[in-house]
């Protein structure tokens, strides 16, 4: 018996609907869940740090010691400045790096010449600070350089240039393209003394100068007043303030720079607390300068407890799948530091790619820098994020070819 057309057609279409109805359901119920959206959340509020003390007068900044110096706190006049004495940190470092050193030795000698003689001579008629030297006396680099950092001795800084680059100018060239390769866009220097006023530079550049200075070896040694056997005699004309925390690194004055002060306190109590340089420009007197010292030491304590940058259960963003299911993102832990009186940063949410997870899963995690260094902690889900169910799956079949779609993307 042969079938109609009718019913030939009906048979097609049934099988392809049984067909299409075996393939697509097992698809939608078994194909990939696209993935939650994470939406960021306003940060928690967090307790406010306390600020290292720092006076309205001049110009002022404080840095932790590093290679990579980090500027906590600034005040007072923006503005590049005369810089004074602390131009002799760009010599002795720009010099130690052309004829470096070890830290426990002498380095090479160098012989005073008529015109290291001549030169002292007229730094004495001048009444700058210099330290004895006659013709044919031999130095070694560490004890000039010595003469230059604790005696803030000016015909040494020039002696000390010449000896590296053969002149003063050749230095100031040097030490210009060295500042620019460091990163100082406003330090600049005309000399190696710092007795030109077209030596200059903002506090918080000095700052970074001294605290970078601090971080090598070779400086630091000589800083911490190591002598070496056979060294010689070099007085401390830059000490000050001693007793009040902080060691002297630079000490001067000049009528274009006013007084300038750079000292090297630690940064808390603890033995192994990190230290920091303090530098004080163009301050007007030591009735300023003085309290402006004691004032600074005495804030070290409170700005130096730490204090919770991230707290545990601290709401940072949300989780939302497309069918509807939420979950926020907590912080897994508590993350603290010295802020010094910088308030954290925004927050960065980072959150492994997922469809369903359940509650507590750590999904990724949130970042937060502060005073110069980032703190992070796992972020964890307040509630599960479930399957959505069979419904769900077939009724919403784009969804799930887009995930499938993304998934063979990313292969």
């Amino acid at each position: 018996m042969s079938s109609s057309p009718g019913r030939t057609i009906g048979i097609v279409a049934g099988a392809i609907a049984i067909l299409g109805v075996g393939v697509y359901a097992p698809a939608m119920l078994l194909g990939p869940l696209p993935e939650v959206q994470v939406v960021a959340a306003a940060p928690p509020a967090v307790q406010s740090p306390s600020s290292l003390a720092l006076p309205g007068d001049g110009a002022s900044a404080v840095a932790r010691v590093a290679e990579e110096p980090i500027v906590l706190a600034t005040a007072g006049d923006p503005a590049p400045l005369p810089i004074g004495a602390a131009a002799k940190l760009v010599t002795v470092l720009v010099t130690s790096e052309a004829l470096p050193f070890p830290a426990d030795g002498a380095g090479a000698e160098l012989t005073i010449g008529p015109q290291d003689y001549s030169e002292y001579l007229q730094a004495e008629k001048d009444g700058t600070r210099t330290l004895p030297v006659s013709p044919g006396d031999r130095w070694s680099q560490r004890d000039v350089t010595r003469a230059v950092l604790l005696a803030s001795s000016n015909n040494h800084a020039d002696t000390l240039a010449r000896w590296a680059f053969g002149s003063v100018d050749a230095y100031v060239e040097r030490a210009n393209g060295w500042l620019e390769e460091h990163g100082f866009e406003t330090l600049r220097v005309a000399d190696a003394t710092g007795l030109s006023g077209d030596s200059v530079g903002t506090a918080e550049d000095v700052a970074r100068l001294a605290a970078l200075a601090l971080a090598q070896p070779t400086i630091a040694s000589i800083v911490d007043g190591t002598t070496l056997p056979g060294g010689r005699d070099i007085p401390l004309t830059v000490d000050h303030a001693g007793d009040d925390g902080v060691d002297a690194i630079v000490r001067g004055y000049t009528d274009q720079a006013g007084l300038v002060f750079v000292g090297r306190a630690p940064l808390g109590a603890a033995d192994d607390a990190e230290d920091a340089v303090v530098a004080f420009v163009r301050m007007p007197d030591y009735e300023t300068l003085d309290p402006a010292i004691a004032g600074f030491v005495q804030s070290i304590p409170a700005a130096s407890a730490a204090v919770p940058v991230i707290t545990e259960g601290g709401r940072y963003g949300e989780a939302r799948a497309p069918w509807g299911e939420r979950s926020a993102l907590l912080a897994a832990g508590t993350r603290e530091a010295g802020a010094w009186g910088a308030a954290p940063g925004d927050p960065e949410l980072v959150v492994e790619p997922f469809s369903t997870a359940a509650a507590d899963r750590i999904v990724g995690e949130v970042r937060v820098p502060v005073a110069g260094e980032t703190l992070s902690t796992g972020v964890r889900l307040e509630t599960a994020i479930g399957d959505p169910g069979p419904m769900w799956r077939l009724l919403n079949p784009g969804a799930i070819i887009g995930a499938f779609i993304e998934g063979q993307q990313a292969r």
